[in-house]
């Protein structure tokens, strides 16, 4: 049967998905997965997978996806990070009989993407990224799909979006923020920018940012023409979010620990689905937050879980009538509702700016703590100097490292190459040379190993047979081969 292709890919293999689950890493596994479709979802993307690491080890494959494979969990598209076309294609191999798609990931804005170069660190990098999706749509036998961020430039982003369609990507979702959009700067998406891209192409189209209920969906199908809209945080504070209801958080979360008994995962998964669940109850039961963070076992989260509920009901139970939600909320705190990231100012006063509010201040910078005033360090300096009470954090005080010639990084003091450990390394084995300062001794090994081989030849003992039956009593005489 042929590969489907675009509009096609999207109305049958895809069986016209509006509402999309996005690929996070630790967070959209399979129960995950699971508890989202019960609510509406049409579509879920696995977490980011590493595909040089996909490729080479087969714990991985099996954990993060051949363990995972369930009937229910379709249709379902696969997510790979990578930056060589053989690595990806071939990883993209190992993974297509377990889903309907491959995406490549050139989205992620974070630092390990920068340092490991791959996300949207390569959407500088027209060349290469025409090459991977040219040869993945070539060898796959399911569609090759792309999430991408966009270019403060409309005009940019329209041509990149057309690139990566010519190159043969079958779907295309659009996140309508800058990879500098991240965190308490992630600010509003562009749909401005989603709407010029799903005009400027003909294959599908997914939006992606500022979702945060049913209404947001409608109304970004409706301002931008897109096929589908993708929800990530707004997902996992409202698993409900497509159903456009906003359930009392105890049954989500009580219905999600009941799926990972089924279907297991990773404890540390599971905390953070608790922690974005609870994350409004959470801000009023601190003594619940702390225990949520050091339980060690599913059966102490399921604990934790009902607890809350049980405060909850204690407090609707309590309620006068008219009562209104604190803190600003839309809803009640135990009912699932978006979270609002703050930015950087309403960050610093929700963190107590002044050092006094709710006993929680916010970081200072690293000038105001020169003088190692513990009142003044921030909560993880306070715990170093509680381990270390003679440390300093002055930063004129911290020793002055030469850096590697060759890529930054401190040097070694006694190298040879001015190198740090790396880099002295690979010239050293390059070169075939030594350097004592790192402990590196490639020529003096391979000095030793050709004294080796030539002491070998030359001491190289006759072989000799024996003739005789070896009786007992009877002399066994030894003889040099040959010897009639």
């Amino acid at each position: 049967m042929p590969k489907l292709c675009g509009e096609a890919f999207w109305r049958e293999t895809l069986r016209g998905a509006h509402y999309v689950v996005a690929p996070m890493v630790d967070q959209s596994e399979l129960a995950w997965r699971l508890l989202s479709r019960r609510h509406g979802a049409q579509l879920c993307y696995t977490p980011m997978l590493h595909a040089q690491v996909f490729l080479r080890d087969a714990n991985y494959r099996r954990e993060n996806l051949y363990d995972e494979a369930c009937a229910e969990d379709r249709p379902l598209i696969v997510q790979f990070c990578a930056n060589d076309p053989e690595v990806f294609v071939q990883a993209a191999l190992l993974a297509q009989d377990y889903c309907d798609a491959i995406d490549l990931n050139l989205g992620c804005p974070q630092m390990i993407a920068k340092r490991g170069h791959y996300g949207a660190f390569l959407q500088e990098e027209w060349d290469l990224l025409q090459r991977m999706i040219l040869l993945a749509n070539e060898k796959l036998s399911v569609p090759i799909t792309c999430k991408i961020r966009v270019f403060p430039e409309i005009d940019k982003t329209v041509k990149y979006a057309q690139m990566l369609e010519k190159a043969g990507c079958q779907l295309l979702t659009v996140h309508g923020r800058t990879k500098e959009q991240k965190g308490p700067l992630a600010g509003v998406a562009s749909w401005e920018h989603i709407q010029a891209v799903r005009k400027a192409v003909s294959i599908p189209v997914f939006a992606n940012g500022n979702i945060q209920c049913l209404r947001d969906v409608e109304e970004c199908i409706r301002k931008t023409g897109v096929h589908g809209v993708m929800s990530a945080e707004g997902n996992l504070h409202n698993p409900a979010l497509f159903e456009g209801r906003n359930p009392l958080v105890w049954e989500m979360a009580e219905e999600y620990l009941e799926i990972v008994q089924k279907y297991p995962c990773p404890l540390s998964y599971v905390r953070a689905h608790l922690f974005k669940l609870w994350h409004h109850t959470l801000q009023v039961y601190q003594q619940l937050r702390e225990e949520l963070a050091k339980v060690k076992t599913l059966e102490g989260i399921v604990d934790v879980n009902r607890e809350l509920k049980l405060r909850c009901q204690e407090e609707i139970a309590n309620q006068k009538e008219g009562e209104k939600p604190k803190e600003g909320l839309p809803f009640f705190h135990w009912i699932c509702q978006p979270y609002i990231r703050p930015g950087p100012k309403e960050r610093c006063k929700e963190n107590g700016g002044s050092g006094t509010e709710k006993g929680v201040r916010g970081k200072r910078a690293l000038e105001d703590e020169e003088d190692g005033n513990s009142e003044l360090l921030s909560k993880n300096k306070q715990k170093k100097k509680l381990r270390n009470p003679n440390k300093s954090f002055d930063p004129s005080l911290k020793p002055k490292y030469a850096k590697c010639d060759q890529c930054g990084n401190p040097k070694g003091n006694k190298c040879v190459f001015n190198m740090c450990r790396g880099c002295c390394k690979k010239r050293a084995f390059k070169e075939t040379a030594d350097c004592p300062g790192h402990g590196l001794l490639f020529k003096t090994k391979y000095e030793k190993s050709l004294l080796w081989q030539s002491n070998q030849r030359v001491t190289q003992p006759p072989e000799v047979t024996r003739r005789g039956d070896g009786a007992v009593g009877e002399p066994v005489v030894l003889q040099e081969a040959g010897d009639a």
